[in-house]
This record gives structure tokens, C-alpha cells and sequence, in this order.
């Protein structure tokens, strides 16, 4: 999401593209191996789907490259009404175009709150069977929509916001149900805060930053060793268009707290 610009939905370039070039080759010397992305993840100057063809092609065998459908912007950044079900199909074909792929590894609904989502979700799941989409995933849901997708299709991964100042109980509910259910939970925002789209902006809980500091982590790193350490089918996906942050977030990967510290952590 920040390879385009430094804001989420970035009106104009906040780095060039050689910077984010070098960024992802960086990412993928270090082992990295799911990157997730979206055709509206775009600037004035260039497209963050652009970037990761330029960088990445030919894509490693063990790359996944995920995606969402749903939500549409226009050329001059504004959001435009949200997809029908029937509209999903360009949407990932336009996903295939800018990455330079023949299938998508893995492509999310971004649903609305409320929504029935199963026509989507059905939409996805033909795509599927027609090889355009090898796995489907939902993206901002509830355990009821999560129920109404898994009605249509076997869902592989659920994308909701989440992190450790952004707990709440029925989120908890949800991850424990993915665990279940072997599905992969992939929470977004686990390091922003409340800055959100801005970005980490240094601060944590107290009791967060007195465990960085024991482990000699910054609290972003233990923002994301906090999200690995909920669960093994918890996956994190901070975004950065920096070498010095990608190389601190990965390094953050290999810290595990201890279930004391976990409790402490814990609202």
C-alpha cells in the first residue's frame, strides 16, 4: 500500500520508484514470500501493482501476491461507487493486467459492514473454477459474513483490521474460529495505531513500550512481534516503501513473548 505513497491512497508520489523497486527485490532477498497489493493502491505517478511486475518478474515459485476486489477509485484518486458482482471480473482482470499474471494466488471481497456478500463471493468463486483465482479470501468481515462466504466457497485467508491497540473481543472470536478452521487470519493496520492511514507514529501502550525496550525493539517491531505471537495462522503484512523499516519488521518476525507477556499485553 505504500510503495505508491507514503499516505494509504496516496493523490501524489511520496518516493520514486526506484526506491520502491529497491524495497521489494530487498524484501525478497530476506525471504519474503506474500506480499499483499490492490489495483487501487495508486498515485498521480504510479501504480503500486506496476511497481511489484517491474521489480518482481519473473516471480519467484514460492511468491504469493495477494489482492481485494470491491472498492473502485478513479483516475483522479476519488472513490467511485463499489463493484457489483458482475463488475468483480474486471477488476481482477485488470489485478492479472498490471501484474503481468495469467491467475491471482489469492484475491479478497472487501465487503461494506452489513452487506450479504454471497453474490460476490459466488462471483469469485467462478472466476475460480475458470482459473483466473487460486484461492479466496474476504476482507472486513463478521463471523456472519464469514458464514455466508464459506456457504459458497472454501475461504483460505480472512483480512481484517486488527492489532494491539485495535482489540476487541468479537475480533478475538473471529481469529480463534480461523484457527478452527485453518484459515489464515492476515490483520491490516497492526502497526499504524491510531494514525491509521498516516502511519506508525512512535507511541504504543505502556506496557508495550516497556517490553520493547527489554527486548531492544522499537515499538513498531513489537507492535508486529505482539500480532505473530496471537496465534500461528496469524500472519502480518506492515506496510513501508523504507529498506531500514522493512529490514526492522522482519526482523521482528523471530521474537517470541512469553504467554505472561502476551497477558500483560492483552486489553
Amino acid at each position: 500500500m505504500r510503495l505508491a505513497g507514503r499516505e494509504a491512497f496516496a493523490a501524489r508520489a511520496t518516493r520514486t520508484p526506484a526506491e520502491s523497486i529497491g524495497v521489494l527485490r530487498r524484501a525478497i532477498d530476506l525471504g519474503v514470500n506474500h506480499i499483499d497489493t490492490a489495483s487501487f493502491y495508486f498515485s498521480s505517478a504510479v501504480r503500486s501493482n506496476d511497481l511489484i511486475r517491474e521489480a518482481l518478474w519473473p516471480y519467484p515459485d514460492d511468491l504469493l501476491i495477494a489482492t481485494k476486489v470491491g472498492p473502485s477509485r478513479a483516475a483522479d484518486g476519488g472513490w467511485q461507487d463499489r463493484a457489483r458482482p458482475s463488475e468483480l471480473r474486471s477488476q481482477v482482470e485488470e489485478n492479472l493486467r498490471q501484474l503481468g499474471r495469467d491467475h491471482l494466488d489469492l484475491v479478497y471481497y472487501r465487503c461494506s459492514r452489513g452487506e450479504s456478500i454471497a453474490e460476490y463471493v459466488t462471483a469469485l468463486a467462478e472466476m475460480q473454477r475458470n482459473g483466473l483465482v487460486k484461492h479466496v479470501g474476504v476482507s472486513g468481515v463478521t463471523s456472519e459474513q464469514l458464514a455466508q462466504a464459506q456457504s459458497v466457497v472454501a475461504i483460505a485467508a480472512v483480512q481484517n483490521r486488527f492489532g494491539i491497540e485495535y482489540q476487541q473481543s468479537k475480533t478475538f472470536e473471529l481469529i480463534e474460529k480461523c484457527a478452527q478452521q485453518k484459515i489464515a487470519f492476515v490483520p491490516f493496520f497492526t502497526v499504524a495505531g491510531p494514525g491509521v492511514s498516516r502511519g506508525h507514529d512512535g507511541t504504543g501502550p505502556e506496557s508495550l513500550r516497556n517490553i520493547a525496550q527489554a527486548y531492544g525493539l522499537s515499538v513498531a517491531q513489537a507492535k508486529i512481534a505482539w500480532t505473530l505471537n496471537v496465534g500461528p495462522h496469524v500472519l502480518a503484512i506492515p506496510g513501508t516503501g523504507n529498506i531500514e523499516h522493512l529490514e526492522a519488521n522482519i526482523a521482528a518476525g523471530a521474537v517470541a513473548f512469553t504467554p505472561d507477556e502476551m497477558r500483560r499485553l492483552s486489553l
